[in-house]
């Protein structure tokens, strides 16, 4: 799984300013359903804060990945946004969160989920792209970094 493979300059939001938990959670799945039509924005927000509530997808460092299970999609799909300000997100080391990372998986979908989601925080693991991810200054520079085009 490459990060690129999954997101789209129009699912890459940098530097968000002024959001809760809950309204980073609305704001990835109504930027999810801005760029992919088919997927409804109240239902996926409803589907990742029903799975924040089985415990928090804050991975630490800083990392959030919110995901879930779509009827809609035809792959996984995923959305990228920082936030100018961390935010609580009950993560596992109990750091606030400023980098969010949306996963969505077709309903289908068995172990590409668990294969995704594993390469994907691996991925976010890396404190140099980590840092890389929070210098960017635009949605196209995030954008960049997260594919690995900077």
């Amino acid at each position: 799984m490459l990060i690129k493979d999954i997101i789209t300059p129009g699912r890459t939001l940098c530097g968000i300013e002024g959001v809760s938990k809950k309204r980073a959670l609305e704001l990835l799945a109504n930027t999810i359903s801005a760029d992919v039509p088919a997927i409804d924005a109240d239902d996926l927000f409803r589907r990742l804060v029903a799975r924040e509530r089985l415990g928090s997808t804050g991975i630490g460092h800083g990392i959030a990945i919110p995901h879930c299970r779509v009827e809609n999609a035809e792959g996984t799909l995923g959305a990228l946004i920082t936030l100018k300000d961390p935010i609580d997100f009950d993560a596992i080391d109990g750091e606030s969160v400023d980098i969010l990372f949306a996963m969505l998986v077709p309903e289908r979908a068995q172990d590409e989920h668990l294969q995704t989601l594993a390469a994907l925080a691996a991925a976010l693991n890396d404190s140099a792209f980590r840092d890389a991810l929070r210098s960017a200054d635009s949605h196209d520079a995030l954008f960049q970094v997260a594919t690995g085009n900077h």
